[in-house]
């Protein structure tokens, strides 16, 4: 299974609306096939690895992050394809919460008299799928708020432009997350006062996130480096866009951030990595919309100097705990992660479970 959830992993960023899902068939202790859902439209991961093991797959053990699916959509059901292989066992990862799956592969691989175990490395894969769980859950994206900060809790100088806070390595790890998250928001003061590319950088075969900026009076100027066709500009409904969409900006016309974000799920955006400043990463966290918080801790002292959120607490019984937390090493830098929200899981009944 670590080796499907690796498989997997090389799908992030680019699945959506789907998840990203890593299959390895097994066969004699032997590896006879391994595959991973490229992008949508494309087969399943089930599929590329029942193609590479050929007639090995017959007799052998399936390991897939997910369910396998049992309904027809834009491909056929890979539950039918484990079966018309010859599959004798299936080891799943996590359930699907999609309703028109949500356990009907499992009962549909047992009817047809294969084993099935479910919930192997459970946590991994549910983390790994966080984008599509919250997409077809909850009808939006994964927020994930990036930010990196002094030891005394500043993130930049006042009056001051762009600026590293972090070491290189923290800055390649961004450049990864990039890499495998669907989008990458900002908010307008952060376009105005550094005008960032929100590009990946140093990663082979990677690709650029889809830019979203927030900006509710269309201010972006039409030569901001984030600015290219597909970017997002997020605006309210009455503001003059007609110079963006000149350049191919598409625009979100929504007057509350929850709805702004229900938008983004039409556009296919299953994950969202925030990197604006205090003002749009404080609105989102007062509509408990932050759904994961990843920060870099550098080793230095600042003094005065901008926090990375500005909203109002009095207590600290008013503050919000992470879960899961996380901690690890780079370079100089400590990087702490963790959950606000909980990933949108389904529930491993015990007919479902291990057998």
């Amino acid at each position: 299974m670590a080796q499907a959830l690796r498989e997997a992993a090389r799908g992030l960023g680019r699945t959506a609306p789907n998840p990203p899902v890593g299959c390895v068939i097994v066969s004699g202790g032997e590896v006879v096939g391994r595959g991973f859902h490229p992008r949508a439209g494309e087969p399943h991961a089930e599929v590329f690895a029942l193609r590479g093991a050929g007639e090995r797959a017959r007799g052998g053990a399936a390991y897939v992050t997910l369910e396998p699916c049992s309904h027809f959509g834009r491909t056929p059901p890979c539950a039918d394809a484990l079966i018309a292989a010859g599959i004798a066992r299936v080891v799943v990862a996590a359930l699907d919460p999609n309703p028109r799956v949500a356990g009907r592969g499992v009962e549909r691989l047992r009817a047809a008299g294969i084993e099935v175990t479910v919930g192997v490395q459970e946590p991994e894969a549910v983390r790994q799928q966080a984008g599509f769980r919250s997409l077809v859950t909850r009808g939006r994206p994964w927020v994930v708020y990036k930010y990196a900060m002094t030891l005394d809790g500043k993130v930049a100088a006042v009056g001051e432009g762009s600026g590293a806070v972090t070491s290189a390595q923290s800055r390649a790890r961004v450049m990864q997350w990039r890499n495998e998250l669907d989008a990458i928001a900002v908010g307008i003061g952060t376009v105005l006062s550094d005008d960032p590319a929100l590009t990946t950088r140093g990663i082979k075969d990677g690709r650029d996130p889809r830019p979203v900026i927030f900006d509710r009076q269309a201010r972006t100027p039409v030569t901001a480096r984030a600015l290219r066709p597909g970017t997002i500009i997020v605006t309210s409904p009455g503001a003059e866009t007609t110079h963006l969409e000149e350049v191919g900006a598409v625009i979100v016309r929504a007057e509350a951030l929850p709805d702004a974000l229900g938008e983004l799920r039409e556009l296919d955006l299953s994950s969202l990595l925030l990197e604006g400043g205090p003002r749009l990463a404080s609105s989102l966290f007062a509509e408990c919309l932050v759904d994961e918080v990843r920060t870099f801790i550098a080793p230095k002292l600042l003094g005065a100097g901008l926090p990375p959120l500005n909203n109002a607490a009095y207590s600290m019984t008013d503050a919000r705990a992470l879960r899961d937390v996380q901690l690890e090493a780079l370079g100089p830098d400590l990087l702490v992660t963790g959950l606000l929200n909980d990933i949108p899981r389904l529930e491993v009944p015990g007919a479902l479970g291990e057998r």
